[in-house]
This record gives C-alpha cells, sequence and structure tokens, in this order.
C-alpha cells in the first residue's frame, strides 16, 4: 500500500478528522504524534499552536510543514485564539505540554474535544505549578515507588476532567527526577498517539 504523501493531504483534509496541538516548550511529544500521523489515511495534524516564541516546538512542527500559530495571554483570551481554532474544525484539540489554563469558553465550545496528557497518576500530584520537571522533582522527593501518565479530558480546573487512560511504571530504580523523566517519556511516546487515534477512530 502507498502511503499518502503529507503534502498531499494537507491539501486535502477536510475530509480527515483533524488534530490541533498546543504545546510551550520543546515539543517531543508534539513531534511524536505528527510523526505518529504522518501517513496515516484519515487523521492529520493540521497546526501546532504555542504561546512562546522561542519554543522548539516552532522547529519540529516547521520540519512536517505543520502550520503554526504564536499566541500572548491576552489574545487566548480576548477571542482571537478561540477564532483561529474555529477556522480549522478540529476533531480533537491535544495539549502535549502547553502550560496555560485553557480559557472556559474554549472549553465549553469543545466539550470532550479537548484532551491533556499529565505527567503523573492523577489526581496526585496535579494542579497549577505542577508540570514537566516540577512533578518529577516532587514524586521523587516523596519517595513514590511508582509514577505514570494520564491522560484526560480538560474542563475549566487544572488536571480536573475526566480520564481517559492511565498507565504505571516503577521507579524504585530512579535516583533522580531526570531518570523519572526519561521513563515518563516513553510512556507518552507510546501511548499518547494511540490514544488519540482511538478517539477519533471510535
Amino acid at each position: 500500500m502507498t502511503a499518502i504523501p503529507y503534502s498531499f493531504k494537507k491539501q486535502c483534509y477536510l475530509h480527515m478528522k483533524k488534530i490541533l496541538l498546543f504545546a510551550s516548550g520543546t515539543g517531543s511529544n508534539v513531534e511524536n504524534i505528527i510523526h505518529h500521523f504522518k501517513n496515516h489515511h484519515d487523521i492529520i495534524v493540521v497546526g501546532v499552536y504555542t504561546n512562546n516564541p522561542n519554543a522548539k516546538v516552532l522547529d519540529k512542527a516547521k520540519k512536517y510543514n505543520v502550520p503554526t500559530l504564536i499566541f500572548n495571554r491576552e489574545q487566548l483570551t480576548d477571542g482571537f485564539v478561540f477564532d483561529k481554532i474555529a477556522e480549522l474544525k478540529p476533531d480533537l484539540i491535544v495539549l502535549a505540554g502547553f502550560l496555560w489554563k485553557m480559557p472556559e469558553a474554549i472549553v465549553n465550545a469543545y466539550p470532550y474535544k479537548i484532551i491533556n496528557i499529565h505527567p503523573a497518576l492523577l489526581p496526585k500530584y496535579g494542579g497549577k505549578g505542577m508540570y514537566g520537571i516540577n512533578v518529577h522533582q516532587t514524586v521523587l522527593a516523596n519517595k513514590e515507588k511508582e509514577t505514570g501518565i494520564t491522560i484526560h479530558y480538560v474542563n475549566e480546573h487544572y488536571d480536573e476532567g475526566e480520564f481517559i487512560f492511565q498507565q504505571k511504571v516503577n521507579i524504585e530504580d530512579c535516583a533522580s527526577a531526570d531518570e523519572i523523566a526519561n521513563k515518563i517519556n516513553k510512556l507518552e511516546h507510546k501511548h499518547f498517539p494511540e490514544i488519540i487515534e482511538r478517539l477519533l477512530e471510535g
């Protein structure tokens, strides 16, 4: 079977399920998701939106010719980002390392169409300020024997939306937050694209 060229898919994506990605940092999950779907016949990533003009995720999106949008906090809340989302008509909005709270207007406009991945087993180690290495340092300091990932729907509160998927990993052999992060990254890269695909095809 011959794969559909990604550039061609961009021209006919109106007939495909569309993913819109939000990220704030390096974008390892973003790149993994784009790569996972780059030859998919029914699903395409139509954009990468970021609040950080210096985010490395922009380079990763450019590598795959995925359109990007940079916005500030005012634009996130004054309707600018809302309108840009509406133009794309995404079937799923995926927060992949996006550090700002999604405005209630956007959450309400896309019920059960916005998901987030959190690098811990919610409801533990969630909430404002609990992201990235901060989570892993706290998990390590509390001498947890296991941690994991949680994929959940987004509501108006940080990390409190309905759970979609959780996966645990043992961290008793981890001596640093970076070692925990490496295990979590592997879980994220394995399971996040699979769950996205399941949601869109289900």
